[in-house]
Parts: C-alpha cells; structure tokens; sequence
C-alpha cells in the first residue's frame, strides 16, 4: 500500500471524486490511502521523523526531480520488491521545510509548474494509477 500524507484541509467533493475515480481502479501493492495532517502536524515531520527504513519517502515539491510516468512506475515497482512500503508526503500550501526535503529518499516534482495541493492530489492519484499499468503491461498508458 502507499500512504500518501496530504497538507491541508480535508478534500472537497470535486477532489474527492477525483481521487476516488483512480483510487477504486489501484491493486495491491498500488493501492493508496490518504491521510490528511494540518500544516502543522507537516511541519513537525522534520522533528519526529516518524518512518522507518523500511518505507520509501517520496516528497512531491516543485524543486524536486522530474520524471517519466514509466521511471515512476520503475521507482515503485523497485520499492515494492524491495519490500519497502511507500509513503508520499504532499506539503502544505506553503510547502515543507528544508529539514524535511533532506530526510526524504527522494524529492519528485510533477512539473516545473505550480499546482493547488487539492489538485494534486487527482493527479497523484492519476499518475500512481497509470505507474501500476505500466508494471503491469496495461493499455492505459500508450
């Protein structure tokens, strides 16, 4: 499973059923859950630093690493056979502080543009959906 950790309020309707549209297609090990932390429970991510060795931390953050949806898919995929469970942080609207881009194991950055986290989390959603279909040979990515 993928733990996503999502900034902010709690999704509106419209994120919801966007998320929930992918969400209800993902398999183990893609399948993902939401978790939603305020700001500053986020902020003190960096202080506690609650994961484990064996998790694979993936913060999503404009500066970071842009990738394929198929080196996504190869990323996960190497994580899973690793045995490692995933974990995705989606900052804040203000972000995450530096303390917690250092502690990541990798930082991935969807575009060089800048999107509300709400909608972030649809195309999260998306693009984890389209990585399982890619490890699994599936025509949904062409």
């Amino acid at each position: 499973m993928i733990r996503i950790i999502a900034g902010g309020k709690k999704s509106k309707n419209w994120v919801l059923e966007g998320q929930t549209e992918y969400e209800k297609r993902l398999k183990k090990p893609f399948d993902a859950h939401f978790e939603y932390w305020d700001d500053d429970k986020i902020a003190d991510l960096a202080r506690i630093w609650p994961f484990k060795a064996s998790e694979y931390v993936i913060l999503l953050d404009e500066r970071g690493e842009i990738i394929s949806s198929p080196q996504l898919s190869q990323r996960l995929e190497k994580a899973f056979c690793s045995s490692k469970s995933i974990t995705i942080i989606i900052g804040g609207a203000y972000g995450v502080s530096e303390e917690i881009r250092a502690k990541a194991d990798f930082i991935w950055s969807i575009s060089k543009l800048v999107f509300p986290h709400e909608l972030m989390r649809i195309i999260l959603s998306e693009q984890i959906y389209r990585a399982q279909e890619i490890a699994r040979g599936g025509k949904y990515h062409h």
